[in-house]
């Protein structure tokens, strides 16, 4: 094999290198990009769940036009697990906090699956969690009776 055919070889080598890392980062971004919209759309789904509770008389299990004891048992929410309190859910997508709760309003603190921090916590026989880190990447949104308020989520995504 002459010394240029050598040369094409080992320059089309590199190229299809470097080509196959580029799409293994685009393909990361993407999926990452993908968990943070399934995030979101879950936070979207708690905060009409949460809506209807609000909405609904206490007498049929609703919170009274309130929002002060609400749980994540309340209303129906995708979830693979629930703490004990009711406060914490959590399927593939990431992880769900509800904290804040007030009569108006609370606040929704979301982990995304996606981050490299992020840890799943066990869920047992009767779909209780336990365990589990969260992300440092986290999102915030505050819902109220007929709004969410996106604070923020992760660092510019």
């Amino acid at each position: 094999m002459g010394q240029q055919q050598l040369l094409l070889v080992i320059l089309v080598t590199i190229i299809v290198g470097i080509a196959t890392v580029v799409a293994i980062n685009t393909f990361g971004s993407a999926a990452d990009a993908a968990n943070i919209d399934a995030v979101r759309t879950d936070v979207a789904a708690i905060a009409s769940g949460s809506q209807g509770y609000f909405m609904k008389p206490t007498m049929l299990g609703g919170g009274g036009r309130t929002f002060t004891n609400i749980t994540f048992e309340d209303f129906g929410f995708a979830a693979n697990g629930v703490t004990a309190d009711g406060l914490t859910a959590q399927n593939e997508n990431g992880r769900y906090v509800i904290s804040a709760r007030g009569v108006d309003s609370f606040l929704i603190t979301a982990h995304p699956a996606s981050d490299e921090d992020y840890v799943a916590g066990t869920v047992d026989a009767d779909g209780v969690l336990s365990g589990g880190t969260d992300a440092t990447e986290s999102g915030e949104a505050t819902v109220t009776a007929n709004n969410v308020t996106v604070l923020a989520f992760g660092s510019g995504s």
